[in-house]
C-alpha cells in the first residue's frame, strides 16, 4: 500500500511572500540610502574638481569622510524633496526669506551667457514660476539699476542640459569662472557684467539678497550639485560697460 504525503501549501506560500517582502524592504532601503548620499558622490566625482579650479568657497565636504552635520544635511534635503515642495516656485528655495513687496520697474528682460550657450533667456520680475522663465527675485534690484539683481534658475543633471529649457538652464552653471561675461538686454540696451565671485551656501543663508548700491550687480542662484536641492550655487557679477 503506497504512502501519501501532504504538504501544507499555505505555509509554503506564506514563506515565499515573507521572503519577497523582505527583499523588497531591502531594495527600498538601498534605494533610500543611495538617494540620500547621491549628492555627496556626485560632488566628489564631478563638481568638487571643477569648482576647485574656480577658487570657489564651498561648504561641501572635500574629503571622503562625512561628519554627522553633513549627514544630517543630506537627510534633510532628501526629506524636503520627498515632501513634495514645489521647487518651480522660487519662493520655496530660501524659506527663511520674506522680502517686502515692491513694484518692479520692468516686467521682464533677457540675459545671455555665451560660455553656457544661453541666448536671450527671459527673466521675469513679476512672478516666481521657474518652469517657464528665470526669476528676478522680488525685493531685489533689476539691471541696470544700482543694487543686486538676484536671478533664480533651475539646474538638473549636466547630461540633460538644454540652454533653451528653463528646467535645465543652469545645469552647467558650475562651469562659470571669474571673468566670464553675462549680458542683459533691458529696454533695447545691452549691458555687460563680469563674474567676480562664486560660492556655495546653505538654503538658510539669505545674505545673497543683500543690496549694495555702489554699482549694478547680478547674482545667479541655482541648486547644487546639479540634480539635487542640497545647496545653492551663487555666482556674482558686476556691471562693466554698456
Amino acid at each position: 500500500m503506497g504512502k501519501y504525503y501532504y504538504k501544507k501549501a499555505d505555509k509554503l506560500f506564506k514563506k515565499k511572500i515573507l521572503r519577497l517582502f523582505s527583499l523588497l524592504i531591502l531594495f527600498i532601503g538601498l534605494v533610500i540610502v543611495f538617494y540620500i548620499f547621491y549628492p555627496l558622490v556626485l560632488w566628489q566625482i564631478y563638481f568638487a574638481p571643477a569648482l576647485a579650479s574656480s577658487n570657489i568657497k564651498a561648504p561641501i565636504p572635500k574629503a571622503t569622510v562625512v561628519n554627522p552635520s553633513e549627514i544630517g544635511s543630506l537627510i534633510s534635503q532628501a526629506g524636503n524633496l520627498l515632501s513634495g515642495v514645489d521647487y518651480t516656485n522660487a519662493k520655496n528655495w530660501f524659506p527663511g526669506f520674506n522680502p517686502a513687496a515692491t513694484q518692479p520697474k520692468i516686467l521682464s528682460y533677457t540675459i545671455s551667457i555665451p560660455k553656457l550657450k544661453i541666448n536671450n533667456a527671459t527673466v521675469s520680475t513679476s512672478d516666481n514660476n521657474l518652469a517657464i522663465h528665470l526669476v528676478n527675485y522680488f525685493g531685489t534690484a533689476a539691471p541696470p539699476d544700482t543694487g543686486n539683481a538676484v536671478i533664480f534658475g533651475h539646474s538638473t543633471l549636466p547630461q540633460l542640459f538644454n540652454p533653451s529649457d528653463y528646467k535645465t538652464i543652469f545645469a552647467n552653471a558650475y562651469q562659470l569662472k571669474i571673468g566670464d561675461e553675462i549680458y542683459t538686454y533691458v529696454n533695447g540696451v545691452t549691458y555687460m557684467y563680469k563674474i567676480f565671485n562664486t560660492s556655495v551656501v546653505e538654503p538658510t543663508d539669505t545674505s545673497i539678497f543683500e543690496q549694495n548700491y555702489d554699482s549694478s550687480y547680478l547674482t545667479l542662484v541655482t541648486c547644487t550639485p546639479p540634480g539635487t536641492i542640497w545647496k545653492r550655487l551663487i555666482i556674482k557679477a558686476k556691471l562693466e560697460k554698456i
